[in-house]
């Protein structure tokens, strides 16, 4: 499989206790990348040989793991995130080993309290992590998802509004500090994505796959806190945003990750067509990119 500033891989996500299992059964149908995630926590789970085992399989079929995410609160420590901070040091440690130079997450959140009041504690966590990290090629990339939180008040993440990301990146101001982006969750808050990626492709160091539909119709009839849903999560290829505009803003800002596909949010193509609509998804993300890499003539 060739790669080089000509290709833009397409994969999936796929939960890291699961990707020995999950990874030869999925391969065939063309993924290229694999970003292995874990809830929490990593405890109990040998790192090194989970690399090596993942290695092996996808070295076999020149696919790559794109990236390590750890996703917890790890700035409270409290509850089941009293291991979040630990593993993300583990992460940090051990990414070489899956090939990948990227590890992402939550920011964390000190709970339901004013984006502004989390940053000295992001400062403290993260002003260690990305020196770790750094000391070791990592880059740390932080999803853009609320997870249901605002600006006054949530649990989980403060990084996902871009007055939030030019505050953390002042406290922090680390080249390998950046973003884990996605159109959907920008649009989940009606915020235009395009010109977003355009202003802040630069911090963009792993793109997410997945996409949204607004409802304006209802958002005009009954507002956003209405009764109503009025925008829904997508799998690329079933929701409003225009994937090749996307891959040409990264690509005219030399962007060289993945977009690996985030799945299990869509609300047709779930159940017994999640496979399915993740399959339309690469296909769809492949045409979007230019299809198959051919060769100029010499």
């Amino acid at each position: 499989m060739q790669n080089g500033n000509h290709f833009l891989r397409i994969g999936t996500l796929v939960g890291g206790q699961d990707a020995v299992r999950v990874i030869p059964q999925i391969l065939p149908h063309g993924f290229e990348s694999f970003s292995l995630t874990f809830w929490q926590t990593t405890g109990g789970i040998d790192l090194a040989e989970l690399a090596k085992q993942v290695r092996e399989i996808v070295d076999e079929h020149g696919a790559v793991i794109s990236s390590v995410g750890v996703f917890g609160n790890p700035l409270t420590g409290e509850g089941d995130n009293a291991d979040t901070l630990a593993s993300w040091e583990r992460a940090i440690d051990h990414a070489h080993l899956f090939g990948a130079d990227i590890v992402s997450g939550f920011t964390g959140r000190l709970t339901d309290r004013p984006i502004d009041e989390s940053l000295p504690r992001f400062k403290e966590v993260f002003g260690e992590l990305a020196k770790r990290a750094a000391d070791r090629g990592v880059r740390i990339a932080f999803e853009n998802c609320d997870m249901g939180g605002t600006w006054w008040k949530g649990d989980w993440n403060i990084a996902h509004n871009p007055q939030a990301w030019e505050m953390m990146f002042n406290e922090v101001p680390a080249d390998n500090l950046g973003l884990e982006w996605e159109p959907c969750h920008q649009m989940v808050s009606l915020i235009d994505p395009i010109p977003q990626l355009r202003k802040w492709v630069d911090k963009v160091f792993h793109v997410h796959g997945k996409d949204a539909t607004i409802a304006w119709d209802i958002v005009k009839e009954y507002g956003i806190h209405g009764p109503k849903e009025f925008v829904w999560h997508r799998t690329p290829g079933f929701g409003d945003t225009n994937w090749t505009d996307i891959i040409t803003i990264l690509r005219q800002a030399g962007y060289k990750g993945t977009i690996d596909i985030e799945g299990w949010h869509d609300p047709v193509y779930q159940g017994e067509l999640e496979m399915t609509g993740q399959v339309h998804a690469l296909n769809y993300l492949k045409q979007c990119r230019g299809g198959a890499f051919v060769p100029n003539p010499v």
